[in-house]
């Protein structure tokens, strides 16, 4: 599903109305009335009400307004509280209003705190519509809205957002503050960036996208490419793969990963390279821990790299290096620990890399203080794939500042250093250089335990193996883990699951995109 910007749907708005001539109350009115055809089916089994129209000075609140008639006409008790006072009221959403005034439905206008907590009291509404602000709000929501938006929340009566819960940018996910939690969004023409993204994601419950009128022919583009991943999509990603075809033609995968304590993050990844489809896995590894790794992997192959104290040291470079003639992708970094040594052998391979890398755990955590050297590589591909916690370290933001606005986050820090960024976490966000960002739509909470993202490393690095450029391979990688994780709970539930669970689920998975049932 493409989304768009705020900006975006403005465009098309301003579009229709400036140079088609279609009025700005006729989409007011379409708007409306979708909404309230959505609503009564949504809410049928509360009719006759009541309902509360929480409405602000925009067009959000005139959409509001067309809500408050329209049910109202149909049977529903509607009170509508406008947060202001009469005279902010203007353009179209002054029509609506008007209408709604001469009508004589209940309607009052507030202006401080305390008339709203009375009001909200007196309503006691069974139902709310929130269209205090629409996909336009950038900036923290404060006053009286802000308190509005509180009482909202507290209530116990199921929401239904107009456009965008109130609080969410549009444009980008992040709460202004604070945020209406609904239960079911309709939005207009599109779905936007904050409805797909986390954190705003959470907030819109069910989001249904309404037609309102807006012709399609002969408007722009969008200028954004940002894809809330459907399984449509994803399918268009999958290799070809050649009945005739034998191991050697499906790529080989060389990964760096394992340490005392930490051979388990080296198999997850390995055992998930050879689930991927890829044709051939070597684990590369600690001398110290070698045989140790031969044990746990059955399928791929395994070579003892040179180390000190059981972490790979510099020497290891150019055992590196030969291998890589005969690998076509190198995936980097779980469990591999923590030295100054090895920090500057990542740095040396990342700057010398001679195939698509894809680098995740302590590999990143090696990165963090020395990102000078993503700037100063060669063009091969190279993707990271941070948790938050993680992506802090690399950045130098807080968890919370990162959770707070994953998606500009995530499309600045791929454009800045030239990567593919895999910013894991619900709704995962895959950001590429050029601007595009696919948003997952995938996975349960039944991954997050330790080892589901050795999982994802080894995925990935077996998908670049086979070919794959670095967007598309990150992108099915994270889909079909997330698929995998919901198979699995489907069989078991997610409290409990284990990364090793995932690994005989995910050629189930891939199975399933091919033939279109997942």
């Amino acid at each position: 599903m493409r989304l768009c910007t705020a900006s975006e749907v403005m465009s098309f708005d301003r579009y229709a109305i400036d140079q088609l001539g279609v009025p700005g109350v006729v989409l007011m009115e379409n708007a409306g009335r979708a909404c309230s055809n959505l609503f009564a089916d949504k809410y049928n089994n509360y009719s006759p009400g009541s309902v509360l129209v929480l409405a602000g000075r925009g067009n959000n609140g005139g959409d509001g307004y067309v809500m408050a008639r329209i049910l109202s006409e149909r049977g529903w008790r509607v009170t509508t509280l406008v947060l202001g006072l009469e005279e902010a009221i203007a353009g179209d959403a002054k029509v609506m209003l008007n209408i709604i005034r001469k009508l004589g439905l209940p309607i009052s206008f507030i202006s401080d705190i305390s008339s709203l907590q009375n009001s909200f009291v007196e309503v006691s509404p069974a139902l709310i519509i929130d269209a205090i602000f629409g996909t336009g709000l950038n900036s923290d929501v404060r006053g009286l809205q802000a308190e509005a938006i509180t009482l909202i929340n507290a209530s116990t009566a199921p929401v239904f957002a107009v456009d965008i819960p109130s609080g969410v940018d549009g444009s980008t996910g992040r709460v202004c503050g604070l945020a209406v939690e609904a239960d079911l969004t309709a939005t207009f023409d599109h779905a936007k960036i904050g409805h797909g993204s986390q954190p705003g994601a959470a907030y819109a419950g069910d989001l249904e996208v309404v037609d309102i009128g807006i012709p399609l022919t002969g408007r722009k583009d969008f200028s954004s490419n940002v894809h809330l991943l459907e399984e449509l999509e994803v399918h268009t990603l999958l290799p070809v793969r050649s009945a005739v075809g034998h191991k050697g033609k499906f790529g080989h995968l060389l990964v760096l990963a394992g340490s005392p304590g930490k051979t388990g993050a080296a198999a997850l990844a390995g055992n998930a390279a050879v689930r991927s489809g890829c044709g051939l896995v070597t684990v590369a590894t600690p001398a110290a821990v070698h045989d140790i790794i031969e044990v746990k992997l059955t399928e791929a192959m395994s070579t003892p790299l040179a180390d000190q104290n059981g972490l790979l040291s510099l020497p290891a470079k150019a055992q590196i290096e030969q291998l890589l003639v005969d690998r076509q992708a190198l995936a980097v970094g779980p469990g591999l620990g923590q030295s100054p040594e090895l920090a500057e052998l990542i740095k040396l391979l990342v700057t010398s890399q001679t195939v698509p890398m894809v680098i995740d755990a302590d590999g990143l955590n090696l990165l963090a203080g020395q990102l000078e050297c993503l700037q100063g590589r060669s063009d091969q591909p190279l993707i990271l794939t941070p948790h938050p916690g993680e992506m802090a370290r690399l950045t130098g933001l807080t968890v919370s500042e990162i959770e707070a606005n994953r998606f500009e986050v995530a499309q600045n820090f791929a454009a800045k250093y030239s990567v593919v960024l895999v910013l894991k976490g619900a709704r995962t966000l895959i950001a590429a250089p050029d601007g595009r960002v696919n948003i997952n739509t995938t996975g349960n909470d039944g991954l997050a335990s330790g080892g589901s993202g050795d999982v994802l490393t080894g995925l990935i690095g077996g998908l670049l193996a086979q070919g794959m450029d670095d967007f598309s391979a990150a992108t099915l990688a994270v889909w079909l883990h997330g698929r995998a994780a919901e198979l699995v709970a489907d069989l078991q539930g997610t409290a409990g699951m284990a990364a090793s669970d995932l690994l005989p689920q995910l050629p189930v998975a891939r199975q399933g995109l091919l033939e279109g049932v997942c």
